[in-house]
């Protein structure tokens, strides 16, 4: 088991992923409420990039909720095939939109109670569309993050969730642009396979050093 970083490392890796990562935002390309929660949706073990290669037609196929709730599953099947488990995927949005239509008016829920009662939603979808868009307090842990927490030793946890606790009880502030620096950090730098420790700004505090798994 690699140690657990030091109250002082914990408190010095955070000024230093806010320092390197100040202005950091997700990479999914969205204009509202509704297209970000789709978008992160889609997400789900799924690649930003491809994402935004589905969303642009499907934002256009269904610009409102009202568009998506009357949808055809066949063709929302068709315009996210492209996407891992796009059946689920699929039905989940229609049944979301659904939901949203008839218990919210339309409108998009910015609350984790709310938005975790939608098809398709679970806390990590929710916390991403809070803290991206409205920039709450909070963490979200995807496998870029995970990886990232264990590596520098701020988590030893088995679970998403438990890691999400721990890094919100270590890191307290700033979580929602903590949150998009350590995706940005794991997604191109402290990647699964080849890493790129060289020249790392983390370096000397990284506790899994010849190992790299996540």
């Amino acid at each position: 088991m690699a140690k657990k970083a030091t109250k002082l490392e914990i408190e010095t890796i955070k000024e230093l992923f806010l320092k390197h990562y100040p202005n950091s935002i997700t990479e999914l390309k969205y204009t509202n409420a509704y297209e970000l929660l789709m978008a992160v949706m889609l997400s789900a073990q799924c690649t930003d990039k491809r994402v935004n290669l589905i969303t642009p037609a499907l934002f256009t196929s269904y610009p409102t909720v009202y568009d998506l709730a009357k949808a055809n599953l066949d063709d929302v099947k068709s315009l996210i095939n492209t996407c891992s488990f796009f059946n689920n995927k699929a039905k989940n949005l229609i049944k979301m939109a659904g939901q949203i239509v008839d218990n919210y008016d339309g409108k998009i829920p910015l609350t984790q109670k709310e938005l975790v009662k939608l098809a398709g939603v679970g806390q990590k979808t929710a916390n991403v569309v809070m803290l991206e868009y409205t920039g709450a307090n909070l963490m979200a842990v995807d496998t870029h993050v995970f990886r990232v927490a264990h590596r520098l030793g701020l988590s030893d946890a088995s679970t998403a969730i438990k890691t999400e606790a721990e890094l919100t009880k270590k890191f307290k502030t700033d979580l929602h642009r903590l949150h998009q620096a350590m995706v940005l950090f794991g997604r191109y730098r402290c990647k699964a396979i080849n890493p790129l420790c060289e020249d790392c700004f983390l370096k000397s505090y990284c506790k899994s050093k010849g190992r790299f798994k996540a």
